[in-house]
């Protein structure tokens, strides 16, 4: 085909960054990019593809002419842009959390439910948050062998599911730990992270739930298209630089050996099955664009149930590589 006028807005951002380098590394047919940012990152110079470019502002203007926008920015910037973006002619892979829950956004998953892209009315598609993403891709090929009926899980995030900031706070505090010197303040976690695990590192609602576990139960039922799956998440964040963890418990609607499960989830797009003596990690993950599952067994307190390890990178898989995913099944298929 040929190349997409493409733009990123939020560039300068972790994801950001991540969306030019899994452009290049799928080899996205590019005509031209923009890359869009805020005043105080007006300037910068970026290289891509062997050429640089400035970092223009973020306003509707920058649209005209463009095909793709790939935008990773805060919710209330994302509600404000997005649409012009999409009026102007776009089509936008929304990185925020401003349109998931929207009944005329899509949310996607390539590997789960590529198929909702056939409907996009308002020109928006929402990318999920990280730890549905990883969540969803393992739990697809279980939903389709026998129907889910719950979902219990515990995460372990990553510190740069915060961003850049959330690194920032990380190592300056590991740091300090390893020179026996005070840790310094934490200014983008809600606590110490070094040698902590955080369950309140998000926004509290009234019914004692994260935002982060709300969007897990949401969002998850959204993507499977199936309202009746019970979920029940609990969201910790833990010092890891890169690479969410998730301990997960599935309930299903008839008895399901692992064997079984494995040999579903073995063939299943976007997924590596870790097997043996091992498990997988964040170390190992980090970097890689699939969905790791390891220590598939059985429930011993529920005849229908298994209990799974589930690993990706936060980053990649959790953001930039599933939007850049989502890009390649509009233009290039």
């Amino acid at each position: 085909m040929a190349g997409v006028r493409a733009a990123i807005v939020g560039v300068t951002g972790a994801v950001g960054a991540l969306m030019r380098q899994v452009l290049l590394e799928r080899a996205f047919p590019i005509a031209s990019i923009k890359f869009l940012a805020s005043a105080r990152s007006v300037g910068k110079q970026i290289d891509f593809a062997g050429e640089t470019h400035p970092v223009e502002l973020l306003r509707a203007e920058a649209f005209t002419g463009v095909d793709l926008v790939l935008s990773s920015t805060p919710s209330a910037i994302s509600r404000e842009f997005s649409p012009l973006a999409a009026k102007a002619g776009a089509i936008v892979v929304d990185n925020s959390s401003a349109w998931r829950m929207d009944p005329e956004v899509p949310l996607v998953v390539p590997e789960v439910n590529a198929h909702t892209l056939a409907h996009i009315p308002k020109g928006i598609v929402a990318n999920p948050n990280c730890s549905t993403i990883q969540m969803v891709v393992a739990l697809k090929p279980l939903h389709d062998l026998a129907r889910i009926r719950r979902v219990v899980v515990a995460t372990y995030q990553a510190s740069s599911g915060k961003g850049a900031t959330g690194l920032v706070d990380l190592d300056g505090q590991i740091a300090a730990w390893a020179a026996g010197q005070p840790l310094p303040a934490p200014t983008a976690h809600v606590d110490h992270l070094a040698g902590n695990v955080l369950t309140h590192d998000w926004k509290l609602g009234e019914d004692g739930y994260s935002e982060e576990e709300t969007k897990m139960i949401r969002e998850t039922r959204k993507i499977m298209g199936d309202e009746n799956i019970l979920v029940s998440p609990t969201c910790v964040r833990v010092p890891v630089r890169i690479g969410h963890s998730e301990a997960i418990n599935v309930e299903f609607s008839r008895p399901v050996d692992p064997a079984e499960a494995k040999d579903a989830l073995r063939n299943a797009p976007g997924v590596v099955l870790v097997e043996g003596d091992t498990a997988p990690t964040p170390l190992q993950v980090a970097g890689r664009d699939e969905v790791f599952v390891g220590r598939v067994r059985r429930d011993p307190s529920n005849p229908n149930a298994l209990n799974l390890w589930v690993v990706a990178d936060n980053l990649r898989k959790g953001a930039a590589t599933n939007a850049v995913q989502i890009a390649q099944k509009l233009f290039t298929t």
